[in-house]
């Protein structure tokens, strides 16, 4: 039997930090409201695109792989903040890394987008379709961020990984996901204002509201990860004692703690980035799995266990056994340009140009979507 294992994996963080107090200048709240609430204390504002930050990540991945560029057959891209929507994002990773034969998609499940690209490259790999695989998490949501909404400006941030799947005959890589979608409570989290609906509506490009109902969100999420997680764990005929570590979505801390817990995993066994990077969406997962590694927490043979949500709100969860090797075979020199602005400059420019583009913008951003004529 085919598995698809995870040979090779590599992050590129953007280097401007956003703190609370960064947030604290021109929103309602100060560090301890967000921490309390959330967790978090900083997050990363990226001053390159999402495919510029997803080529970093790639290169990286590829060389801890040991894998040249031209012998990646497909590249699946995660992500709900696209740089363009034709052509397909992938594509452009796929031209800007050399990998000429590969077939690129590109996959939005919202946070859940790197776990369902993972789900797909996976299947694609055991059918025999493809040999191997770069899986991209990546998010610039940055640029989408109503920033003087308090309830979800503090939550967000930016950033990307990657990792590179192969097959093998070993018992590796994913042993079995769920999937799932809450779709009756869809509406619980909305960016108005991204998509085709908006298209002739008097919306300026860039300009978002966000329905984003927290208490709703938080019940959901906590009530779909723990399903999923409980019905992959049943699937492969483990317990949670069997899981040696959990990578979850990085949503925030209280809902990471609710899933665990009633998971009946102990804290000690869940890798957190939250406090520092933020939510970063489909980025969370791989940029946390990425950074377990750097810091010695997969072991080799772990059983891994990765729960997320999105928007959707899509559910997943996936269980993975990780192979022998846990270091990079080699390191790649890819790096972002230099920085030339502060994150609270960056996050000020945008708040300007929303500000500029707002007051046209406000009706079509409430007018009825089709979904919901129909």
């Amino acid at each position: 039997m085919t598995y698809a294992a995870i040979t090779g994996w590599g992050k590129c963080m953007p280097s401007a930090v956003l703190s609370n107090a960064d947030l604290s200048t021109f929103i309602d709240t100060n560090d301890e409201w967000i921490t309390s609430r959330t967790g978090m204390k900083e997050r990363r504002i990226s001053h390159v695109s999402a495919s510029e930050m997803a080529v970093v990540a790639a290169k990286r991945a590829l060389a801890c792989a040991g894998l040249d560029a031209k012998d990646v057959d497909l590249i699946v891209y995660g992500s709900c903040s696209n740089d363009e929507q034709v052509p397909n994002s992938a594509s452009g990773v796929q031209a800007a890394i050399g990998a000429t034969k590969a077939a690129s998609m590109d996959v939005n499940t919202a946070c859940t987008s790197f776990l369902y690209s993972l789900s797909i490259a996976t299947a694609m790999i055991r059918t025999g379709v493809v040999k191997n695989a770069i899986v991209i998490g990546v998010e610039w949501i940055s640029p989408f961020m109503d920033w003087d909404n308090r309830n979800v400006a503090v939550l967000f941030g930016d950033g990307c990984a990657a990792v590179v799947v192969q097959a093998t005959e070993k018992q590796e890589g994913v042993l079995g996901e769920q999937l799932g979608c809450i779709a009756d409570a869809r509406q619980t989290l909305r960016v108005r204002g991204m998509g085709t609906l908006y298209t002739n509506r008097n919306v300026t490009s860039g300009v978002t509201e966000w329905d984003f109902d927290g208490q709703e969100i938080f019940k959901r999420a906590v009530q779909g990860m723990v399903q999923a997680s409980q019905a992959v764990m049943q699937k492969c005929g483990v317990t949670p004692d069997d899981i040696d570590l959990v990578v979850p979505h990085q949503a925030n801390m209280r809902i990471i703690d609710a899933v665990v817990s009633r998971s009946g995993i102990p804290m000690e066994k869940v890798m957190l980035t939250v406090e520092r990077y933020g939510n970063m969406s489909a980025a969370t997962v791989p940029v946390a799995l990425a950074e377990a590694l750097e810091e010695g927490r997969v072991k080799p043979g772990a059983l891994v266990l990765m729960p997320a949500f999105g928007a959707g709100l899509t559910v997943c969860a996936h269980l993975v056994r990780w192979g022998d090797r846990v270091t990079p075979l080699a390191e790649s020199d890819a790096a972002l340009p230099p920085v030339t602005k502060s994150a609270l400059q960056m996050v000020q420019d945008i708040r300007a140009t929303k500000t500029a583009g707002r007051e046209q913008s406000t009706k079509g951003l409430h007018e009825p979507v089709f979904i919901e004529q129909r």
